[in-house]
């Protein structure tokens, strides 16, 4: 598939070492973008995302949620989700997702955030459920956002800005050695949706 943006190279690894990151641009046109952001804000099944941090229960102001082939047992922070059955639009950015980057994926986890002043901190995506080593795509739409890796034991740095309709693929030792974040930016106040396509195993 021809990606729109000419300059980007998406076989380029974007770490200097301990895993892949290939950012393959926009895959999605404006229309369609905003096509899908529709989608995703009127009719997925969002709930508000429960986590346990300090020995106390959090419940966030960004939603969340989670899809797959079958109704698979996701947990994160002591927060334990079973998977909804996919909708068509989902299957299709799924496919459309496993066209661009040559992987396949059973399952989707889906955040809401309002406005820049809702974020993610440091994490990796290495829960217990996940295909080791296995590749992560996420698929962004709505507000460009800023995205950025860091090196778990050099604290090295590599930073994005996640337009509406990108796609950025994880792969091999990322989550071991690599986490990453979604900073907070009061800039920033219209939704965005990030849609992360993962396998689990």
């Amino acid at each position: 598939m021809k990606l729109f943006d000419e300059k980007i190279d998406p076989d380029r690894n974007l770490l200097p070492k301990d895993g892949i990151v290939n950012y393959y641009g926009i895959i999605f046109d404006s229309n369609e973008a905003t096509d899908y952001l529709n989608f995703l804000l009127d009719e997925i099944q969002w709930e508000q995302d429960e986590l346990f941090m300090f020995g106390r229960k959090i419940i966030t102001r960004r939603k969340v949620a989670w899809y797959g082939d079958r109704p698979f047992k996701y947990s994160y922070s002591q927060s334990l989700k079973t998977a909804l059955s996919w909708k068509e639009e989902l299957l299709n950015l799924k496919n459309r997702v496993e066209e661009v980057c040559g992987e396949r994926f059973n399952s989707c986890l889906l955040n809401l955030y309002h406005s820049g002043m809702e974020g993610m901190g440091w994490h990796s995506d290495d829960e217990k459920e996940l295909k080791p080593k296995g590749a992560i795509a996420s698929l962004s739409f709505g507000a460009t956002r800023r995205f950025v890796f860091k090196h778990k034991e050099s604290k090295e740095k590599v930073e994005l800005q996640l337009e509406p309709g990108s796609l950025v693929l994880m792969r091999g030792s990322v989550q071991t050695y690599w986490s990453h974040s979604l900073p907070v930016s009061k800039k920033v106040i219209s939704p965005r949706v990030n849609l992360t396509f993962r396998t689990i195993a």
